[in-house]
C-alpha cells in the first residue's frame, strides 16, 4: 500500500472515543497504522476499551477526563506532552445534545451544550497546538452535524454550536497552515449511535429522516469514520479549512 493511504508512526488523540463515532474512529486510526490516545468520561468503559485494543494488538493509552469542565484540557494535553512529546492528529469528537424548543432551554443547558460541544474542541486545539506544530504534519478534525449547516429539529443551541466549529476550522486552517496544521470538519447527517437512539428508534421519526435523506438509509459510523481518517492521511494534504457532509445527500436535495 502506498504509504499515501498510511498512518504508520502517527500519533492521534480522539475525544469521546469508547463508543459510537468516536470509537470507530479510533479503529479506524489504529488499523491505519496509528498510535491512539483515548480520552472518554466514563474511566470503567475506557479501560474495558482499552484492553480490548491492546488485545488485538494496536498501540493505545488512554485518560478518563471531562473536557467539558475547567482544568481537564491542560490535563490531558500535559498527558500527552509527557508521554509523546509531539501530537499528528486530533480529533475533537466529544459532543452532546439536549433538544428542546428555543424557548425552553435554561442557562444551565446553555452552558452545558456550549462547553461540551464549543468550549472543549476550542480549548484543547489550543492545548495542543504545540505538539500539533512540532510534528510539522498536524491534522485537526472536528467531528460536527449536518446541523451547522441547515436547520434539523435537534435544537437551535446544537446548531448553533456546530456551526461555529466550522467557522473556527476555517479560521484556524488559515492562521496554522504555516506552522504544517491543517483543520476540516466532518458533519455527519443521522448515524445510529447512543446519542441518536432515541429519535431513530422512533418509527415516526425515522421515516420523516429517510424521506428527507436521498439515499434512503440511515448512515453507519463506520462511513463517518472513513472519512474522518482519510483527512488525517498524507493523500489529503492538500485539503484544509474544508466541511465535508456525511449525510446521504440530505443537505444537497432541495426538494
Amino acid at each position: 500500500m502506498n504509504s499515501f493511504w498510511k498512518l504508520t508512526g502517527s500519533r492521534a488523540l480522539v475525544t469521546g472515543g469508547t463508543k459510537g463515532i468516536g470509537e470507530a474512529i479510533v479503529n479506524q486510526l489504529l488499523e491505519l497504522g496509528a498510535e491512539v490516545f483515548i480520552v472518554a468520561r466514563d474511566n470503567d468503559v475506557l479501560q474495558q476499551k482499552l484492553a480490548e485494543h491492546r488485545q488485538n494488538g494496536f498501540s493505545v493509552d488512554g485518560l478518563a477526563a471531562d473536557i467539558s469542565q475547567p482544568g481537564a484540557v491542560q490535563h490531558v494535553a500535559e498527558t500527552v506532552q509527557n508521554r509523546w512529546g509531539s501530537l499528528d492528529i486530533l480529533i475533537n469528537n466529544a459532543g452532546t445534545n439536549i433538544r428542546k424548543p428555543t424557548i425552553d432551554y435554561t442557562t444551565d443547558e446553555f452552558d452545558i451544550l456550549l462547553n461540551t460541544n464549543l468550549r472543549a474542541g476550542y480549548e484543547l486545539s489550543k492545548a495542543v497546538y504545540p505538539l500539533l506544530k512540532a510534528s510539522g504534519k498536524g491534522s485537526i478534525v472536528f467531528v460536527s452535524s449536518v446541523s451547522g449547516l441547515t436547520h434539523t429539529s435537534s435544537g437551535s443551541i446544537y446548531g448553533m454550536t456546530k456551526a461555529a466549529l466550522h467557522q473556527l476550522a476555517k479560521n484556524l486552517a488559515v492562521e496554522w497552515a504555516t506552522d504544517g496544521i491543517r483543520t476540516n470538519v466532518v458533519a455527519p447527517w443521522y448515524i445510529y449511535t447512543p446519542l441518536a437512539a432515541p429519535v431513530l428508534d422512533n418509527p415516526e421519526k425515522l421515516a420523516g429522516i429517510l424521506k428527507r435523506t436521498p439515499m434512503g438509509r440511515v448512515g453507519k459510523v463506520e462511513e463517518v469514520a472513513a472519512t474522518v481518517a482519510f483527512l488525517c492521511l498524507p493523500a489529503a494534504g492538500y485539503i484544509t479549512g474544508q466541511t465535508i457532509a456525511v449525510d446521504g445527500g440530505m443537505t444537497v436535495w432541495g426538494m
